[in-house]
């Protein structure tokens, strides 16, 4: 008969970056679950389906090219009102989507934080794929629109996937920042929507960044979402549109300062999660 005691099993976080790194890789079906978990939950628990994600984007842009485009006239650049807006309403909403859904990822999945372990941040990367499949279906009405007014994108659609990464890691590191925030803070969860709704206002979706006053651009450029809207329009739209460079490279930089600060406050209190939660 055996008495040997059974060895006790312990889960242990890494310690250092490169275990931490190696510990998502050997975590990533659980990232595959955790996404396509969000993405059924998306649509088999709606009444319209996918649907709604192209539904929600063409009432945007229908609602801003009557009260922008019709009513206050601004300057479409040269192209139609229409394919304006919606070049610009795709990436603000995987943005805004992304940051939302990022932001209450930890508290949504409280129940396995604090059962197991894998690293943290699996939850809020693993919410932008759910954005990300609605930035593509989203896309095919502006391949309807451009069909419709034959408007046909110059080479410079080739660099549309640097845009859309730079709006990922935009909104990937508003989400670290939120989500950890957000365990600590409660009251976060009600910020977040007021913080969406008041960028989408400050962010040149209804309109062209070009009607801000030349004084006043590189300001305006703080916004990290202004360079991603640009650059987006600028790719899609070709030649029309001329993108402000200095106010561009200030974006740029500013969202890959916001990913990096996100990315190292979150590994900060990444240990306290499951104490706090």
């Amino acid at each position: 008969m055996n008495n040997q005691e059974p060895k006790e099993l312990v889960i242990e976080a890494g310690h250092t970056e490169g275990q931490y790194w190696r510990d998502i890789w050997h975590y990533r079906e659980l990232f595959y679950f955790l996404a396509w978990r969000d993405i059924l939950v998306r649509y088999k628990q709606t009444v319209i389906g996918v649907a709604w994600s192209l539904i929600r984007p063409v009432l945007t842009m229908v609602v801003f090219t009557v009260i922008f485009g019709k009513l206050a006239k601004m300057p479409s650049e040269g192209v139609p009102y229409p394919i304006l807006v919606f070049a610009a309403v795709l990436p603000w909403q995987f943005f805004a989507n992304s940051l939302s859904e990022s932001s209450n990822s930890l508290i949504s999945n409280a129940n396995l934080l604090s059962k197991i372990y894998f690293p943290r941040i699996i939850m809020p990367t693993s919410t932008v794929i759910v954005s990300l499949v609605d930035f593509f279906i989203s896309f095919a009405v502006l391949a309807v629109l451009m069909i419709w007014y034959q408007f046909v994108p110059d080479w410079r659609v080739i660099t549309l996937p640097f845009f859309l990464l730079l709006a990922l890691f935009a909104s990937l590191g508003f989400g670290l920042w939120l989500a950890a925030l957000n365990v600590k803070y409660r009251d976060f969860r009600y910020i977040v929507p007021f913080i969406i709704q008041f960028g989408l206002f400050v962010s040149p979706v209804g309109f062209s960044s070009s009607v801000v006053p030349g004084d006043w651009r590189l300001l305006y450029s703080i916004n990290p979402m202004v360079g991603v809207i640009d650059g987006f329009r600028w790719a899609l739209l070709g030649e029309n549109i001329q993108i402000y460079w200095p106010g561009f490279f200030l974006s740029i930089g500013l969202t890959f300062l916001i990913f990096v600060t996100g990315l190292r406050y979150f590994r900060k209190t990444e240990r306290t999660f499951a104490d706090v939660i």
